[in-house]
């Protein structure tokens, strides 16, 4: 059971206006993008950080999660934060990069924990 990597989370409106922008400065390209239109989003990884675009309503229950931790293992995760006094807010459910569960810490923090279906 091993946190691979920490994404912190940046919300905007539109993706392709900022995607330049964030490339330049991390020196990096984007290594992940995708859309889930059912809820309208629209998400890009670059470096460690994951940019979030949609509406104002779309992102709305999403903004109070903090972080994203990529991991091994969804299911170890979800029993030892369980054991733990967490609480499992959302999921786990099927994404389009494997499965992810948004989950509530003891002390509060809200982290969204992604198991990758093909890991890098």
């Amino acid at each position: 059971m091993k946190i691979l990597q920490t994404l912190s989370r940046l919300y905007v409106n539109d993706l392709r206006s900022v995607l330049e922008f964030y490339e330049d400065l991390l020196g990096s390209s984007v290594a992940l993008r995708f859309k889930i239109p059912q809820i309208g989003l629209e998400l890009a990884q670059i470096g460690n950080i994951l940019l979030i675009a949609g509406s104002d309503e779309a992102l709305k229950p999403f903004r109070s999660t903090q972080a994203t931790f990529l991991v091994d293992s969804l299911d170890e995760f979800k029993a030892y934060l369980e054991e733990r006094g967490a609480k499992i807010l959302r999921g786990p459910n099927k994404v389009p990069t494997g499965r992810n569960m948004t989950v509530k810490h003891p002390d509060g923090s809200i982290i969204e924990y992604v198991e990758h279906s093909n890991p890098a």
